[in-house]
C-alpha cells in the first residue's frame, strides 16, 4: 500500500491527500510534526534528505518527494494529466507557477499567521510577502476570468496544485472576495467529484 508522510495542516501535503482521494487510492497516512522537528529526523531524512512532507513511499519502497512531482506521478494516465502535448506543457507553467510565485508568498503568510511566532522580522518582510501573494492571485485572475479551469475545461492538477493554498489564503490576511473569477473557480473545485476538505472539523492549530 502507498504510505502518505504529512503534516495536515500543509497545502502542499493537502494536494497529494485530494488527488489521492479523487482517484480513489488506498494509502496509508503517516502524520508527522514539523512544528517539533519530526520531519528532520535519521528516519525521515533517510527517506527525504530535503527533510520535507510530504514524501510519498510506493509499494516497492520508492519514496518521491515534492508535492508537484507526486502529483504527476500519481496523474499520470488519469484525467487530471492531459494527454495532448501542449496542454501538458501548460499544466507544468502552472504549476511551476504554484512553487514559485504563489506558494512563497501566499503559504509563507498562513503559515506565520496560523503558527507563528509574528515577530520583528516577520512583520518587516510581511508588506514583501503580501505583494507577491496579491500579483499571484492577480495572474490567476486573469487567466480565469475567461476559462473554468486553468488548462483547458476539465480539472488537471494545476488546478490540484493551486487550489491547496488559494482556498486557505484568509489564513494570511488575503481577502478573496476581490478575486470574482478565482471564487467561482474555487467553488468548481471543491464540487468536483471526490473533493475532501483539507482539515477535518476539529483540527487545532498549533503554534510555536
Amino acid at each position: 500500500m502507498l504510505r502518505l508522510f504529512d503534516y495536515l495542516d500543509s497545502g502542499n501535503g493537502y494536494k497529494v491527500r485530494l488527488l489521492l482521494a479523487k482517484l480513489g487510492l488506498a494509502y496509508e497516512l503517516v502524520e508527522l510534526d514539523i512544528l517539533k522537528g519530526e520531519s528532520r529526523t535519521p528516519d525521515f531524512l533517510a527517506k527525504n534528505p530535503n527533510g520535507r512532507i510530504p514524501a510519498l513511499a510506493l509499494e516497492d519502497g520508492t519514496v518521491i518527494a515534492e508535492s508537484n512531482a507526486i502529483l504527476y506521478y500519481l496523474a499520470e494516465g488519469t484525467r487530471y494529466w492531459p494527454e495532448e502535448r501542449l496542454a501538458r506543457a501548460q499544466v507544468l507553467h502552472w504549476m511551476f507557477f504554484e512553487q514559485y510565485s504563489h506558494e512563497p508568498f501566499i503559504a509563507v503568510l498562513r503559515f506565520w499567521h496560523r503558527h507563528g511566532p509574528m515577530d520583528e522580522k516577520r512583520r518587516a518582510l510581511e508588506p514583501e510577502k503580501r505583494k507577491g501573494g496579491e500579483a499571484a492571485l492577480a495572474v490567476m485572475e486573469r487567466h480565469l476570468a475567461s476559462r473554468p479551469f486553468f488548462v483547458g475545461t476539465a480539472m488537471t492538477i494545476a488546478d490540484i496544485a493551486l487550489y491547496a493554498y488559494t482556498h486557505a489564503a484568509a489564513d494570511g490576511g488575503f481577502d478573496l472576495a476581490a478575486y470574482p473569477a478565482i471564487g467561482a473557480w474555487l467553488e468548481r473545485v471543491s464540487t468536483d467529484a471526490g473533493h475532501v476538505p483539507m482539515l477535518p472539523d476539529d483540527y487545532v492549530v498549533e503554534r510555536t
